[in-house]
C-alpha cells in the first residue's frame, strides 16, 4: 500500500477522533471500512461503539486495538461456519505484537495511566494510539 495513502487515512482517524466525531475503535473502523469501499454499511460503526476506553470504560483491551482487529477482519474474516480463519488469527496476532511493542502494552489504562482521562494530553495521546492502530491495520491489507 502506498505509504501517502497510509498517512492520509491515519490523518482522517486521528481527526474523527480529535474532533470528537468517534472514539478509538470507531474511528479505526470507520476509515479502513471507508477505505475498502464500504463492505458493511455505516452503520457497521455500532459494533465498535462498546470497545473504547478499554471495552465500554472498564479500562481493558484499548479500543483502537480492538478497531484495527474488527478492521482487517472486515477484509480477511469469516463469511460463513466452518471457513479457514488462519489469516485472520495470523494477522490479529501480529497486530496485537506490534501494538504492544510499541505501546508496552495492550491494555487502556496502562497505555494512559500518564494522563488525566479527558484532559488535552489524554486526548492527544489517543489521537496517536488511534492513528497507529490504524496503520497497523492498513499495512495488512
Amino acid at each position: 500500500m502506498d505509504e501517502n495513502l497510509i498517512m492520509i487515512l491515519k490523518e482522517k482517524a486521528e481527526s474523527l477522533y480529535q474532533q470528537e466525531d468517534f472514539l478509538c475503535s470507531e474511528a479505526v473502523l470507520w476509515v479502513i471500512n471507508d477505505y475498502l469501499g464500504w463492505p458493511l454499511p455505516q452503520e457497521c460503526v455500532r459494533l465498535a461503539s462498546g470497545f473504547p476506553v478499554g471495552i465500554g470504560g472498564a479500562g481493558c483491551t484499548c479500543g483502537a486495538l480492538t478497531g484495527a482487529i474488527m478492521a482487517v477482519g472486515l477484509k480477511y474474516g469469516r463469511t460463513g461456519p466452518r471457513q479457514n480463519n488462519e489469516k485472520i488469527m495470523a494477522l490479529s496476532n501480529e497486530i496485537h505484537n506490534e501494538f504492544k511493542a510499541q505501546f508496552k502494552s495492550t491494555c487502556c489504562r496502562i497505555i494512559t495511566r500518564d494522563f488525566q482521562f479527558g484532559s488535552p494530553e489524554h486526548l492527544k495521546h489517543c489521537v496517536h494510539v488511534t492513528g497507529a492502530a490504524t496503520v497497523m491495520a492498513l499495512k495488512r491489507l
